[in-house]
């Protein structure tokens, strides 16, 4: 049984096809929110440094972190995909972020971790990127033997 949905030619659609316009205008909308919020939290930090006259290296990295945020949304708006990476290199920052603001109060052990967490994420991106080179993606998302160039099969 096909559920039908009366479109706006007046002729009818599957549910599938609703389905999946549905859940389109809800990413869209999603990502308008996320747009304007980043974009609401940058002019705050902007305010925040005017205020106090002064800009400090925590508030770069705040400003880069927001940067990224909207440079992720593009990436998603344009593909339809989220990059792996770059919340990997968002995370790295806010970490680096978190250690130039609370390093005097740290204690050595929690230094120790969040330089850890750091190297780990770090490495994750290096495997992801080395991934990617070696088993290219086609546009369904699997990698294909036939895609991949012969410098890059290693036989």
């Amino acid at each position: 049984m096909i559920i039908s949905i009366l479109d706006s030619d007046g002729g009818y659609m599957n549910f599938d096809k609703a389905s999946r316009k549905a859940l389109h205008g809800t990413e869209i909308a999603v990502l308008i929110v996320i747009a304007i919020a980043t974009v609401v939290a940058i002019l705050q930090e902007i305010a925040v440094m005017i205020a106090n006259l002064e800009v400090t290296l925590a508030d770069l990295l705040l400003l880069f972190i927001f940067l990224e945020v909207l440079a992720m949304v593009g990436i998603y708006y344009k593909s339809g995909r989220l990059p792996v990476r770059l919340p990997l290199y968002i995370a790295i920052v806010a970490l680096a972020r978190y250690i130039i603001i609370d390093m005097k109060a740290m204690d050595f052990w929690e230094m120790i971790g969040i330089s850890m967490g750091i190297l780990l994420i770090t490495i994750a991106i290096l495997i992801l990127r080395y991934g990617h080179i070696r088993f290219p993606y086609t546009d369904e998302g699997t990698a294909e033997a036939s895609d991949v160039k012969p410098e890059q099969r290693g036989s």
